[in-house]
């Protein structure tokens, strides 16, 4: 089996580069102004910040306080990150953005050679160009680094069912490893996009005598162990893990009131949506398929194809069932949809005509999508630094300036956008009663408080004092922050 003849390798190479560039492009700006609130992207940046600041290198807290629910993992890299670099935009950003470099790689390469150069154009595409991973590609998450792990592990089964191969010791080693790193980046959730797939592929293979997609029971269990001591030493010795991260934050996710349920079929116009133009794609490959026979029963279907189906529907349908539902969260199965869309390509090059046909369509889709996702990206960045989503972070770079340059003693007072306390280089938010009798002791020089709180504190506060600076108002998000001041000062 060929690729249509009348494609240069050196027009695949050009294809492949111009999509790489435009991706790379839009990933770095599509969240420009970066900033830390909106996502929860102050929570997971002050569990890194934490690390370094205060040496807590295995149960960090929020910004307010509170215990913080995730595994440390990713924070880990992000400390490490800043360690060698300095920068704290570049540690909390880096690892997604490294994810989806790595993700993107690992498609192109492993559908390139399994099913030919244009399903390994139209699994890049794909991937690079919707409206899911150029937003969480320089977020502070963890969605892409889970991504990835949970990719690197159903690319794995994918080879061997593939390849017709038999796991073997150093497989299952290699599972344990990705398994356990899933397990520290966000804890079980690895099962509900892995093993729906996985026995749905086993049950199929009862009667075809497909090579199997289970490596075994230890890698699964040793990983959930590790989880495990890293969660019990949390109930054990870290006040209100128990309460704010198993009850709350996990048990909570099924519960239809601690957080804000979504009915069952909520990702999936989403996903519709958010991946356009390649969801109508895969739909229309599908419906060619089984028209031309190849899929008119579940004997006909080949175990890659089997497998990446049940991976990517298994975890749809699982993440559907709980009731706690976020959009982000369904973005682990867009790399094996990727993978599908390029095994359906595949399924074309045994006939000239089809091959050139399917090419065709990708790239008409390819060119769709970059216009959508370079739109998209676009309106992004422009409502970003129009509406001044980075009003906290001009705001806290000048406190700190003015701080520095005055020698001042300064505290800041919670309000509505936890990532004011990572703009300040502070490492708590202060008690409003401790710091107003600071203030009144003589200790502090100036004191950053929200807005609307001012006329409270100007009374509380013993003159005298002045307004010294106020952030900018934002479209988008809500809060702003004033700068109080000795007027002495």
């Amino acid at each position: 089996m060929h690729e249509p003849s009348s494609t240069p390798l050196s027009n695949d190479r050009w294809i492949f580069g111009i999509v790489a560039f435009i991706a790379l492009a839009m990933w770095f700006a599509t969240n420009l102004p970066w900033q830390l609130d909106d996502y929860d992207q102050a929570k997971q940046a002050f569990t890194s910040f934490e690390m370094v600041k205060q040496g807590h290198w295995f149960y960090q807290h929020t910004p307010r306080g509170r215990v913080a629910t995730k595994p440390p993992l990713v924070a880990s890299i992000s400390a490490g990150v800043f360690g060698a670099s300095r920068s704290w935009d570049l540690a909390w950003r880096l690892p997604s953005f490294a994810a989806a470099v790595v993700l993107a790689l690992c498609l192109a390469r492993s559908a390139s050679a399994a099913y030919g150069v244009t399903a390994g154009i139209a699994a890049l595409g794909a991937f690079t160009f919707n409206l899911l991973t150029p937003r969480l590609a320089t977020l502070v998450r963890t969605d892409l680094p889970l991504a990835l792990v949970l990719f690197l592990i159903g690319l794995a089964i994918w080879r061997k069912v593939h390849s017709d191969e038999r796991w073997q010791r150093s497989d299952r080693f290699w599972m344990f490893t990705l398994l356990t790193a899933g397990m520290l980046i966000k804890g079980p959730i690895v099962y509900a996009f892995l093993l729906p797939g996985i026995v749905c592929y086993q049950w199929w293979r009862r009667k075809s005598g497909a090579p199997p997609a289970w490596f075994g029971w230890w890698p699964w269990l040793a990983s959930l162990a590790i989880f495990l001591v890293w969660a019990i030493a949390g109930m054990r010795f870290v006040p209100g893990f128990y309460d704010q991260v198993v009850v709350r934050e996990f048990l909570g996710r099924f519960s239809e009131t601690v957080h804000r349920p979504q009915p069952i079929y909520f990702y999936f116009p989403h996903l519709l949506h958010k991946f356009a133009p390649w969801s109508i794609v895969l739909v229309a490959f599908a419906w060619l398929i089984h028209r031309r026979g190849q899929q008119t029963s579940s004997r006909t279907l080949s175990p890659d194809m089997v497998w990446l189906t049940g991976w990517a529907i298994g975890g749809l349908v699982v993440m559907s069932c709980i009731p706690s539902k976020r959009v982000d969260r369904i973005f682990p199965i867009v790399p094996p949809l990727c993978l599908l869309l390029a095994a359906q390509v595949g399924r074309f090059r045994s006939n000239e005509v089809e091959g050139k046909a399917a090419r065709r369509w990708v790239m008409i889709a390819l060119a769709c999508a970059v216009l959508f996702s370079a739109g998209y990206s676009a309106y992004k960045i422009r409502t970003g630094y129009g509406g001044h989503q980075d009003a906290l972070v001009d705001f806290g770079r000048t406190v700190r300036n003015e701080a520095g340059t005055h020698h001042w003693r300064y505290e800041a007072i919670a309000g509505s956008d936890e990532g004011m306390i990572l703009y300040l280089d502070k490492t708590s938010f202060a008690d409003p009663v401790s710091a107003v009798a600071a203030w009144n002791a003589g200790d502090l020089n100036a004191l950053v408080v929200p807005s609307d709180e001012i006329g409270n504190y100007t009374r509380q506060l013993a003159p005298p004092l002045s307004i010294r600076l106020k952030s900018a108002a934002r479209a988008e998000l809500p809060g702003t922050y004033t700068l109080l001041v000795h007027a002495a000062d």
